[in-house]
């Protein structure tokens, strides 16, 4: 990006890091990576869907990044929220979260201890499986 942009690393996290403070993005760290200001982000994402809408004229292909975008947005505000390898999210260094749509399984998060679905198109949840409109209570 920074070669792209025609700016230093250092530029570019600096400003990654000032604009996630702005509340423009969330930039997520992946879980024990290094704090500091040096540190790229695992994933970025616009600081809520409806900057994601302004943006996107084609939002039929951003379903799996709404959903998303939506979720780190709700839990951002008081909870830690890291990526991690084998789902999408980690919340307070406890809880795994896998989001996605009704019909997604538990087949990669199965051996993963207090791991959920958070599902999109659901209105009731069942097992460890949650409707992710459910994170809207959570701001």
């Amino acid at each position: 990006m920074s070669r792209d942009v025609g700016l230093s690393r250092d530029v570019i996290l600096k400003l990654i890091k000032s604009i996630d403070r702005a509340n423009i993005v969330n930039a997520i760290m992946m879980q024990g990576s290094a704090i500091g200001y040096l540190t790229k982000p695992d994933k970025l994402y616009l600081n809520n869907t409806s900057l994601l809408y302004a943006l996107n004229s084609n939002v039929r292909n951003f379903e799996g990044t709404l959903r998303e975008t939506f979720f780190v947005n709700q839990l951002k505000q008081s909870h830690k929220v890291f990526s991690v390898k084998n789902a999408d999210f980690m919340i307070n260094d406890k809880f795994t979260f896998e989001i996605g749509g009704q019909s997604k399984g538990f087949k990669q998060i199965e051996k993963i201890e207090n791991s959920f679905i958070c599902a999109d198109n659901i209105e009731v949840g069942y097992g460890n499986k949650i409707p992710l409109w459910l994170m809207g209570f959570l701001y």
